[in-house]
């Protein structure tokens, strides 16, 4: 009996030590979240992409709408040019001629207008003799140039269609957000009506910050190729927001990024060439350049982003509207300006005379001056690289020469060049590209790459035209 009462003891107990687990263990516990106390973390099952102060579920997003939109409007350029390569200049002045060789190139190239205008780089169609365009549905037509930017590889040529176009919208590149999906239409490798998708992943990007060139570059990860170049880069509304132009890459391939020119510059490029001719360059007038921490230190400066005024023009619209060394540029027409390509970026998408708002740090206070842009001019330039001095024409020079175009030697730097008294005589052409100023000269050195040849046309005293490379 003792022993029946001991197993029944130990049954009980049992019993209770497996209903206390399972309350422990597995039973819910139920928790009462008063109101105003912090809530567990919780992790969201969808997302929302934020574009131009508009939400847009991740789930709609539908790339096709884009795609259709622009892919018939991105054409495929193929360039023929003939290439001249003299040996030295004694060739040029023993008047031996130039060996001579076919060559070929191509590119993309995005529509703008229904009736032919289309924009590409500079580097596309540079030294062409004659430009094929390729539609999307096959048609092929031949292009002539407009007008180049060589500074900011920008070019404009035409095609005279016996239909009406389809063609590219412009969009506003500084409404474009980081983030924000892109998509990057062209022809890579001669494959045409080549799209693909990826983020913009930094703006105002300046590949090369020890030279003069205008770069102000969109970055994106949508994959961009040999072949690219010229095409679109599309917001998902199908507007065209850059020009798709380089990569960085040492096998010359897509790594990962790559750099388009932001549409409102290029576009105020196009309206330029085909309103004046040319590029009208407004500037703003100083030299600067983007806070670091010695600057702050040195100069007790009270932020840590924006541009550092290191001086100040005579004559110039920043010197007229009081503007001085020692002044951080925060912000212009409301346009956050964090680094010294954020401020080149937009004052070139503008032109003389212009006004624009620049909001200022001085001493701690913020001012905001509204500055006229000046034009920006040169008279004189050296090209280092072929050792002269050159300057604009005196009036009624090149009638000389009987040229309406060209610019003048007017110093030999170099005393292998002085040996050729080549003071007083014309370069009519760079590259195969007609000069009518300093400024062309150095638009189009500007665009080149270091070690890479170069092109002159010399016209001497007797009127013979001539070419020679130096390399």
């Amino acid at each position: 009996m003792k022993r029946f009462l001991s197993l029944l003891v130990v049954a009980i107990l049992a019993g209770i030590l497996t209903l206390g687990t399972y309350k422990m263990f597995l039973e819910p516990e139920t928790v009462t979240i008063k109101e105003n106390e912090i809530k567990p973390n919780v992790t969201p099952t969808s997302y929302t992409l934020t574009n131009n102060n508009t939400t847009t579920p991740a789930s709609s997003i539908d790339f096709t709408l884009a795609a259709e939109k622009t892919v018939n409007a991105v054409v495929h350029v193929k360039q023929y040019g003939i290439s001249r390569t003299p040996r030295n200049l004694m060739e040029f002045f023993r008047n031996e001629g130039a060996q001579e060789r076919r060559i070929q190139g191509a590119g993309s190239g995005v529509i703008i207008t229904e009736d032919g205008y289309i924009v590409t780089n500079n580097h596309v169609i540079e030294g062409a003799t004659d430009l094929e365009i390729t539609l999307n549905n096959n048609k092929s037509y031949k292009a002539k140039i407009v007008g180049t930017a060589p500074q900011s590889d920008i070019a404009l040529i035409k095609i005279d269609a016996d239909e009406k176009l389809s063609y590219i919208p412009f969009g506003d590149s500084n409404s474009a957000k980081i983030g924000e999906w892109v998509l990057a239409v062209g022809n890579p490798f001669n494959l045409t009506s080549t799209v693909t998708a990826g983020i913009i992943s930094a703006k105002s990007r300046d590949l090369d910050e020890s030279d003069d060139k205008i770069q102000s570059f969109i970055q994106t990860d949508a994959a961009i190729n040999p072949g690219n170049s010229g095409g679109a880069l599309v917001n998902i509304r199908g507007e065209l927001i850059g020009i798709n132009t380089a990569i960085t890459s040492q096998t010359g391939s897509y790594v990962g990024y790559a750099f388009a020119v932001p549409s409102n510059n290029a576009k105020k490029i196009i309206d330029d060439i085909i309103e004046f001719g040319g590029v009208q360059r407004g500037i703003l007038g100083i030299t600067g350049d983007t806070i670091n921490p010695k600057a702050i230190e040195e100069y007790d400066i009270p932020v840590s982003q924006g541009v550092f005024v290191s001086s100040v023009a005579e004559n110039s619209g920043a010197k007229k509207a009081g503007l001085l060394k020692g002044d951080v540029i925060k912000e212009i027409d409301g346009l956050p300006i964090k680094k010294f390509s954020d401020l080149t970026g937009y004052v070139n998408s503008k032109r003389p005379k212009d006004i624009i708002n620049v909001k200022i740090i001085r001493k701690r206070k913020e001012l905001v001056l509204p500055v006229t842009l000046s034009k920006y001019e040169i008279q004189k330039y050296n090209i280092d690289d072929v050792g002269v001095e050159v300057m604009n024409p005196p009036k009624g020079y090149l009638k000389n020469f009987n040229l309406d175009h060209g610019v003048v030697i007017s110093k030999a730097l170099s005393s292998r060049m002085k040996r050729y008294n080549l003071e007083g005589l014309i370069i009519s052409e760079i590259d195969g590209k007609k000069v009518k100023n300093v400024i062309e000269v150095k638009e189009i050195l500007d665009n080149k790459y270091k070690n890479e040849d170069i092109t002159i046309s010399l016209v001497d005293r007797n009127g013979q035209k001539r070419e020679f490379v130096f390399q």
